[in-house]
This record gives C-alpha cells, structure tokens and sequence, in this order.
C-alpha cells in the first residue's frame, strides 16, 4: 500500500521531480545518458577569441609566456610594438571587435557544414566576453568592445540552427585569488567561490547553452574546483538540464575519464575505436589556436589534411571541432573563410556518410590507411582519400550478396562491381578525365546489402 501512495506522489509530482537525481560525485554523474544531439552532429567549428587576438603573436597563451615565463622573444616584440611599460591590462580597450558580424559568422559557419559552435567565453587571460558581475572592468561590456559577445553570437547562431558551446577556462593565470588558493595547496577556495562558480552559473542561467567545454583544470582536483556540485546541478536543477552535453576537463586525473565525451587531450588521436563518446578539436592554424598575425601559408592546415582528420575521427566515433582565431577587429582571416567553405562543400557532397553515422564493425581497410568506414543501419560508406589509379576501388572488409548496391556520393547512378576471389570486392569508379589541378579530397561510396 505504501508503494502504490509513493508512486501516486510521484506521478502527481510530473516526470521532471518524479526521476532520480543525480548525485554529485563521479559514479552517478557518469552514468547520465549523453544528449543524442551530439554524437549526431559530428562537426563543430571552435572559436578562440579574446586579448591575446590584440598583440596576435605566438599563440593565445601570450600573456603567461611574456610576464610568466619571461620569454626572450615575447619581451623583445612587446618593447619593439608598444611603448614602455606597456601592460597586459592596456591591450583590453585594443581588442575593439569593430568588424564582429555575428549573422555574418553563423552564416560562414553553417555553410563549413558546423551542426554546434564553440566560443570562448573566457580563456586563462580571465577577460570574459560577456558583462561578468564578477571581473569588474575585465570584460567586453566594461572596455573593448563594449558588446556582449557571447549573447550577439549566441543569438545569431540559434537564428541559423546551430547548438550553441561555451568555452570556459577554470584558471586564470594572474588573479590573485587564485594564484592565493595555489599558494595554499588548493586547501582554500576563495577563487573558486567569488569568481569561478558566480560565472559558470551566471553562463548557464543567462545564455543556456547546449554545450560546456571546460579547460584550465589541470593544475587542481576536482575536489577544488567544485566540479561535482556544479555538474548535479547542471544535470538535475538547470534550465539547460535534459539537452546540455560537456566534456572531461574537470580537474586533475578527469580527463579521458570523466564527464560527458571525452577529449582527452587536444588534438586527440586514438589508434582504435574508444568505448566512450569523444571529440577531436584541432585548429586550421598548427602553431596557435588564437589569431596570430605572422602566420604564413605554409602552417595553416590544407583542404586534404581537414578532411583526412574529419573522415578518421568519424570513422572512430568521434566528433570533429575545427578552431579559427578571429582578429581584435572579429573578421576571420579570408584563409580560414576558405578552408571552412572547402569543408563545407565537401560535407555537402558527402555528408550523408558522417551526420548521424555510426562506426561500423570494421573502421578502416586493414591493408590501407586510406579507406575508412562509416555505417547508418544497414548501409555502409567506405570513404577513400586517395582515388585509385586505376578507378578500380578494392575493398577487402565488406561481404557483398548477390543484391548488393554500390553508389558513388555525388555521381548519379550506380557503380558496377564484382566479388574478389579471396574476399570483399572490387569497385569500377566514374572515369576521370586527367587534369593539371589535383582532384578534391575524400570520396564516398554508399554500400546497400553488404555485411
């Protein structure tokens, strides 16, 4: 009788009360189901933006290797471009964003083929792109820009159909609540409860995003930072709390361990296919993630290296997050423009075989490292990234029946075929007229009635 009253209780409660909470600790918090969004959305486009796009030399990590590290080469560009005594704090009303279009991002954005973007809200520097009510004259409403980043892009993002991520860095390097918390091993946390949380709670409740991708953990557990509590809320109380997804930088020992997909490390390659759901973020320029303004061709990455990144990282059940770095001004680098259109077109020729798939039993051609597999149900894609000199594709994993059907993604028509004598089967592709320009990157065959 008691039994039947609680579930009355709970069936009167509604389904949102009615459902077990998660605990804050890692057991429960691990057990939630990631929001399916994600896995389906493959492809996101990761933004790094802030201060250190002002001095835009070496990599966003500026400000610690100036006055952290003391490097040489910082110390020499600082006195040769600014005038003495020239501080970190000055660059802030530098960094104008006069050019930030932010209809103008999400279109670019959409058509790279990105279903979620990720900005950063704020990196270690500690200046925020939104009005902060804890970083006082360091954030983007305060000085700069004197505009809400974060809502403009979240806005116009949404108005495009696209999820919308925020970056948020744990640390920040100089503030002297936390440099005070790591002077005393972490035993207090004064940081943590005046600026961290009040901010992370403040993301959450004013731009609800879809994603969290948290960094700059790595010097403290997780025990300091709160991770836990933060997580149980996000998951059980916030308005975010059915379709928000995050990732593993929670605190020492978490990452590739812990959270929602993992990251493990960035530019994350596993050599088999992971267990747990992950994410590969990689950035179009090699040397830095921020804008660098002595970047030269020859260091940002070319059409076929993106899509043998995407095609791998699909193929292992990953999601694919590719950086651009923004100028002090918002406009993103015709360069970068570029190689995010080559990805969208490819994407619109090829897509079929990445959104929504699934890794299939066998992730890649064991003799070749250039074809790779993706599976939807019963159908199967082998992409290939090399075309064949012959157009005679030979595939060695898939066991074709006598209905099978082979089509080329973007080719009309279908593609005749015969079984091997050892085992899978050989493919004639479309001709292809010789040409002085090398051909586009990656292709795609759709395979209906193999095993």
């Amino acid at each position: 009788m008691a039994a039947r009253a609680l579930l009355w209780v709970a069936a009167a409660l509604g389904p949102g009360l009615a459902q077990s909470r998660y605990r804050p600790d890692w057991a429960s918090l691990d057990a939630r189901p990631l929001p399916a969004w994600f896995d389906r959305a493959k492809v996101g486009v990761f933004v790094h933006w802030g201060v250190f796009s002002v001095p835009a030399w070496g990599s966003e990590w500026f400000w610690w290797h100036w006055q952290g590290q003391h490097d040489a080469a910082c110390e020499r560009f600082v006195r040769r471009r600014f005038p003495p005594g020239t501080s970190y704090a000055e660059f802030a009303p530098l960094f104008t964003a006069y050019d930030f279009q932010p209809r103008q991002w999400a279109q670019l954005f959409q058509r790279a083929g990105a279903r979620y973007v990720v900005l950063t809200t704020k990196h270690h520097e500690g200046f925020t792109n939104w009005g902060s009510p804890v970083s006082w004259n360091w954030n983007s409403v305060d000085t700069g820009p004197h505009r809400d980043l974060v809502a403009e892009l979240g806005e116009a993002l949404r108005e495009s159909n696209l999820r919308y991520g925020l970056y948020y860095s744990l640390m920040e390097w100089f503030n002297p609540l936390y440099l005070a918390d790591k002077q005393n091993d972490f035993k207090t946390q004064s940081f943590v409860l005046k600026k961290m949380m009040p901010e992370l709670y403040d993301l959450v409740l004013k731009y609800k995003p879809d994603l969290i991708w948290s960094d700059g953990d790595w010097e403290a557990p997780d025990s300091y930072w709160n991770s836990t509590s933060f997580l149980a809320w996000l998951y059980n109380d916030s308005p975010v709390k059915d379709t928000v997804v995050v990732n593993d930088r929670w605190g020492q020992g978490c990452s590739c361990r812990h959270g929602g997909f993992y990251n493990c490390a960035d530019k994350y390659r596993p050599g088999t296919l992971p267990q747990h759901k992950w994410e590969m973020c990689s950035s179009l320029d090699s040397h830095s993630w921020g804008y660098r303004s002595n970047m030269n061709l020859a260091e940002v990455m070319d059409e076929i290296s993106m899509i043998e990144e995407l095609v791998q990282t699909v193929s292992l059940g990953g999601n694919y997050l590719l950086n651009v770095g923004p100028t002090k001004e918002g406009v993103i680098v015709p360069i970068f423009q570029e190689r995010l259109l080559a990805l969208g077109r490819w994407l619109d020729t090829n897509g079929e075989a990445i959104y929504e798939s699934q890794p299939w039993r066998v992730q890649m051609e064991n003799t070749t490292d250039t074809v790779w597999y993706t599976s939807k149900g019963p159908v199967v894609f082998a992409i290939f990234l090399l075309w064949p000199r012959d157009s005679v594709l030979c595939l060695s994993s898939p066991i074709p029946s006598p209905g099978t059907q082979v089509t080329l993604l973007g080719f009309g028509g279908t593609l005749q075929w015969q079984q091997r004598p050892e085992k899978g089967m050989l493919i004639t592709l479309p001709y292809m007229l010789p040409s002085p320009l090398p051909p586009q990157s990656g292709w795609a065959v759709k395979l209906e009635g193999v095993k």
